[in-house]
């Protein structure tokens, strides 16, 4: 059974951090701007969205590996519950 679980964790806290750090690099860009404060306002609103977007899509990325890692679990132990009733048949 390969351990994917730490490098799963490790990738997705770098994508979080690289977004992260990207949303707050670019809105001290904005905040440091000399533009109208509801210009500024607008853009900051507009960051925040496309941070939210991509956090919603690492998120579902995170799901759909945490499914399919469950299934793969999943399926191992039946199988190993199926070998085990087996030998048990067998010793009677």
């Amino acid at each position: 059974m390969k351990n994917t679980n730490g490098t799963g964790k490790i990738v997705g806290a770098l994508l979080l951090g690289a977004t992260a750090g990207g949303i707050v690099g670019a809105a001290l860009g904005i905040l440091f701007a000399p533009e109208k404060g509801n210009k500024t306002r607008r853009k900051l609103l507009a960051k925040g969205g496309d941070l939210t977007d991509s956090v919603k899509d690492m998120v579902m990325d995170l799901v759909e590996e945490v499914k399919r890692e469950a299934g793969t679990v999943k399926n191992k132990v039946t199988e190993a519950i199926g070998n085990g009733v087996e030998k048990i048949e067998k010793l009677k």
